[in-house]
């Protein structure tokens, strides 16, 4: 066989293994290490950007409308009594809590550390999770106790008259 004269011939034509694999060093696009680290570096920056855009979209302040709801009157939870609702939608449950003190609190009643459902306990004045025995506190639904780290997200409420409608949700 005759060698091209346009690719200079491999430094090793006799070599036993040159049938098996014929390699022309010159003709053959290795990636220099300065290549390489432009494309990391691209590659990173590329990826870094991404991350600032996404968080910028998720830092950007929800505005929700929120239609009001109406609970139930006022009369009909008695003090340090609680009732269940759903708000925003009927696939978010809800616990409004009669305070012993003559006001009323309402929260999500999913607790933030697994999404089980909370329940009243009157005689401590919290709302207790049984399934890891996390409890928050009525007056502003943070953890006072067990694996929850964070609030409950809290329901707006408004007295008009004698009744009491869930108006926004506080995450």
């Amino acid at each position: 066989m005759k060698a091209d004269a346009s690719v200079s011939p491999s430094p090793c034509r006799g070599c036993p293994w040159h049938e098996d694999f014929p390699v022309e060093w010159e003709a053959d696009h290795y990636v220099t290490r300065r290549e390489l680290a432009k494309f990391l570096t691209q590659g990173s920056g590329l990826l870094a950007a991404a991350g600032a855009a996404l968080a910028v979209m998720g830092a950007r302040p929800e505005h929700t409308a929120y239609s009001a709801q109406r609970i139930c009157g006022v009369g009909e939870v008695p003090a340090g009594g609680s009732r269940l609702f759903r708000y925003p939608t009927e696939e978010d449950p809800c616990i409004l809590v009669s305070r012993p003190d003559g006001e009323f609190r309402a929260y999500s009643q999913v607790c933030t550390h697994l999404a089980c459902a909370v329940v009243h306990r009157p005689q401590s004045d919290s709302l207790f999770c049984p399934c890891h025995h996390g409890s928050f506190a009525t007056n502003d639904g943070r953890p006072t106790g067990g694996p929850p780290t964070r609030r409950l997200p809290q329901i707006r409420l408004e007295r008009r008259g004698e009744d009491l409608y869930a108006v926004g949700v506080e995450i």
